[in-house]
């Protein structure tokens, strides 16, 4: 893995790349060989709030987390278990869909290392289960609408039929109170 950490409002010292190095580079432990991939680290500081952004873009799976504590080593600690958890949810979806389809080849990341992680070693909690399903049909609309429909529902998150693009987007509540868009490429 080759690290990019960057600070925004901190001075990245040699203590906090080597700790965050350390705790990511953990994550190696789930491949068989060491994967050639990138880790984007943003550490930032906003009055006593210290927060860790971090993104792996394997071939066939991106990983982000984000943590926010008073302490920037413990919120880098909680990013490298979010990440984690998501890397062994990724992993126990691709066992499952193997054991499915045994004519399927072991899910390799493009550069010949494969996760390892056994489906036994997962939390209750890393289990998914859908508990509801919901059917609806898309009104075409532009943004603002759907920024407004999805404030009258009360929801963060609002799909919709793109006017402008013919495509389906997403609206979403960010963290700041403003409003993301996610559009397909």
């Amino acid at each position: 893995m080759h690290f990019h950490i960057r600070g925004q409002n901190i001075e990245v010292t040699d203590a906090l790349k080597q700790y965050t190095e350390k705790k990511i580079g953990r994550l190696e432990k789930y491949f068989e060989t060491t994967p050639k991939t990138e880790v984007h680290a943003v550490l930032s500081v906003f009055g006593d709030d210290h927060k860790v952004e971090v993104t792996i873009p394997f071939p066939e799976l991106l990983v982000r987390a984000e943590e926010t504590t008073t302490d920037m080593y413990t919120s880098i600690s909680k990013v490298e278990e979010k990440l984690e958890r998501q890397i062994r949810k990724y992993k126990t979806k691709v066992n499952r869909k193997f054991r499915q389809d045994a004519s399927l080849q072991p899910a390799l990341n493009g550069n010949g290392s494969s996760l390892l992680v056994e489906e036994d070693e997962l939390d209750d909690d890393d289990r998914f289960e859908v508990v509801r399903t919901k059917r609806f049909s898309f009104k075409p609309m532009d943004v603002e609408e759907a920024i407004l429909q999805m404030n009258m529902l009360g929801h963060n998150f609002f799909v919709f039929a793109n006017a402008n693009s013919d495509q389906t987007s997403v609206v979403y509540k960010r963290h700041d109170g403003r409003y993301g868009l996610i559009e397909p490429e």
